[in-house]
């Protein structure tokens, strides 16, 4: 394409572009993070398009032949060399195994034999995409790190905000909370006004061999394996009950407590008459996993939480805060107020009470589309238990 030709492809796409920022855009280097997803590689060919100095690096994150015998690594690392050499940029993989078990797997695992259900993709991050990751693109002479996520970051009152993505069903900022400002200035985004369809669009034009390629699903590092074989190689579970919240009658037998998580059914085994049952609390000195009838029990619901190991994106943020916040992914923003604690956690009361509230996720709170930050569940407040 001439640059004629790309400045109208590109604002075919909703990226507004002039000859002028392309020519700048040629002494700018862009590294983009490069997964061997359809994403990553849609976000080197803008990269391309935009005149940017273009680099791909693959980020090895996990050494381990899954149980089909399948090191999906190498496979995606193909997927990224297929891609560079289409469009002709250079390409790098570099191997953060260890980090990541250091920083994301480890207290991944720790969480686990709490009871608790963590995020270990906010972790990574957090700890290896944009922050070792993002130390060696400046090793690499980087100016701008480039991932497909889907979110957008703009300055706003002289302070880089994140913000949604504009494809609500794909947003992806409640991943991003934990990005520091000083970090965000130097990200870009291309995905984040573009719709995935857009994106499958593109990867066709240019006949991308990751363009029918299926988007990754569950937890980064387990892919798509059994989770509870999985987690039983680095967890001794132990084998406890299943008890009836409402009668304290014991109704099976679960393989161990770290499998479960608040608000679950699928996967229980609890037969006979009754139910269906969903996973209430957890008592993690008797090994003991609670449960009620129906979905919508009382005993799945709290108001309120606690919450700590905060992040704000630009620091700036004055209490009480009446603002909308989501416990997890794709949840609907909810209305609620937030207070500090003596102990500088926060104190989160919502409008409505919140179904399956889990400890160790994340909150993460919002003003309209813009992201304030977030942190960690350490409590849950006011849960109707049964008595």
């Amino acid at each position: 394409m001439n640059i004629e030709e790309r400045i109208a492809f590109l604002k075919s796409y909703n990226i507004s572009i002039t000859e002028k920022d392309i020519e700048k855009n040629q002494n700018i280097k862009a590294i983009v993070g490069m997964s061997g997803g359809v994403d990553s590689s849609v976000c080197a060919v803008l990269s391309k398009l935009m005149g940017y100095d273009t680099l791909g690096i693959f980020m090895k994150n996990w050494e381990e032949i899954d149980e089909h015998g399948v090191c999906s690594s190498e496979a995606d690392f193909q997927d990224v060399i297929s891609v560079c050499e289409k469009i002709d940029i250079p390409y790098y993989s570099l191997n953060f195994s260890e980090e990541y078990k250091e920083y994301v797997f480890n207290e991944f695992i720790e969480e686990y034999k709490k009871g608790n259900t963590p995020n270990p993709d906010i972790l990574c991050n957090r700890e290896i995409k944009f922050k070792v990751f993002y130390e060696k693109v400046k090793e690499f002479g980087g100016d701008i790190l480039i991932t497909g996520h889907y979110c957008r970051n703009e300055f706003i009152n002289g302070k880089m905000n994140l913000l949604k993505g504009l494809d609500d069903n794909k947003d992806q900022s409640y991943f991003l909370y934990a990005i520091n400002e000083a970090v965000l200035k130097n990200v870009y985004f291309p995905l984040g006004h573009l719709e995935k369809s857009s994106v499958r669009e593109i990867a066709h034009y240019f006949d991308l061999t990751t363009k029918e390629k299926k988007d990754s699903t569950g937890i980064c590092f387990i892919g798509e394996r059994n989770f509870k074989n999985f987690l039983g190689q680095y967890i001794n579970s132990q084998k406890g009950n299943f008890v009836n919240l409402a009668t304290n009658e014991i109704l099976g037998h679960h393989d161990g407590m770290c499998f479960y998580t608040i608000g679950q059914r699928k996967g229980l085994g609890l037969g006979g008459p009754g139910g269906p049952w969903f996973v209430a609390r957890k008592d993690i000195e008797t090994n003991t996993v609670f449960v009620v009838e129906g979905e919508e029990h009382p005993a799945l619901y709290a108001n309120g939480l606690i919450c700590h190991e905060l992040t704000w994106i630009t620091g700036e943020i004055t209490f009480p805060l009446k603002c909308r916040a989501k416990i997890r992914y794709r949840q609907k923003d909810q209305d609620c107020l937030v207070t500090r604690e003596a102990s500088g956690c926060l104190k989160v009361m919502f409008d409505r009470p919140q179904r399956a509230i889990s400890v160790s996720q994340s909150i993460v709170f919002y003003d309209n589309d813009i992201c304030l930050g977030g942190g960690q569940i350490k409590e849950v407040l006011e849960q109707h238990f049964l008595e």
